[in-house]
């Protein structure tokens, strides 16, 4: 590559955690690949994984990451990049560099989720916290019922927000009371607690929803940091949703209380 075409960038440097299986070591390898306009993470673990040759010479395993739909709307590459969890596909190293200069990009995988392979990491607990949630709209089947109930268009546009979550674990990243080895839900759940009993039909589980936030790892080990908002790649005003579900379990938990 020219001068000319490299617009007379310097090389990409990253430093990229490693780890080869589950219970393994983690380790650090250095890489540097030519730089291109309009670059992204993504695109970047891809030029290393076609030629997985480290800064010193050393040929060594190709990359292990997840990435799917490219267009941050799957959640499913999010990493530690220079300390924020994110997107590596949103992530462009333009914008990375304008923070760190020329310097090494340091990538790293979640540290709230068990490692897999090297970037890659066990989100299973996200997803069955929203089973124990009940995070879906029930049906009696598949057949014409016709109309659905009409939903204010306010309404309908502080659901749309909430409903954009992608479950990337960003949020979960950040949050200082969610940890490998306890039962927090974190805000991504209780958000989706709110959405799901904001909606006319959602709602025939609202109590259940509230019941199972009431328990143990739910709302109230939640410590207020609001680390999650500031990350959120889809600016999901996650600290109303827990605001707002803390409202309405308290007002659940008095209700039941006098009619038990």
């Amino acid at each position: 590559m020219t001068a000319a075409t490299s617009g007379n960038k310097a090389p990409i440097v990253l430093r990229i955690k490693r780890q080869d299986t589950p219970t393994g070591e983690a380790y650090w390898e250095t890489f540097s690949i030519p730089y291109k306009p309009n670059m992204n993470i993504t695109s970047v673990l891809q030029a290393i994984a076609g030629n997985p040759v480290t800064t010193e010479g050393k040929k060594t395993a190709p990359l292990n990451y997840d990435a799917a739909c490219l267009e941050e709307v799957c959640g499913s590459c999010t990493m530690v990049i220079n300390g924020r969890a994110r997107q590596a596909c949103s992530a462009l190293i333009d914008h990375i560099r304008a923070e760190v200069g020329d310097g090494p990009i340091v990538i790293e995988p979640m540290s709230k989720f068990p490692v897999v392979r090297d970037l890659m990491v066990d989100r299973t607990r996200m997803f069955e916290n929203l089973k124990r949630i009940k995070g879906w709209i029930p049906v009696d089947g598949y057949y014409n019922q016709g109309h659905g109930p009409k939903i204010d268009p306010e309404q309908q546009e502080e659901m749309y927000a909430m409903s954009r979550c992608m479950t990337c674990g960003c949020c979960l990243e950040a949050c200082p009371q969610f940890t490998k080895d306890n039962h927090f839900v974190g805000a991504q759940v209780i958000s989706q607690v709110k959405y799901f009993n904001m909606h006319p039909t959602g709602d025939v589980h609202a109590d259940e929803r509230l019941e199972a936030v009431m328990g143990e790892g739910g709302i109230t080990d939640c410590g207020n940091a609001q680390n999650c908002v500031k990350v959120c790649p889809k600016e999901i005003p996650l600290v109303d949703s827990i605001g707002a579900v803390g409202r309405a379990a308290t007002v659940y938990s008095i209700k039941k209380f006098f009619t038990k």
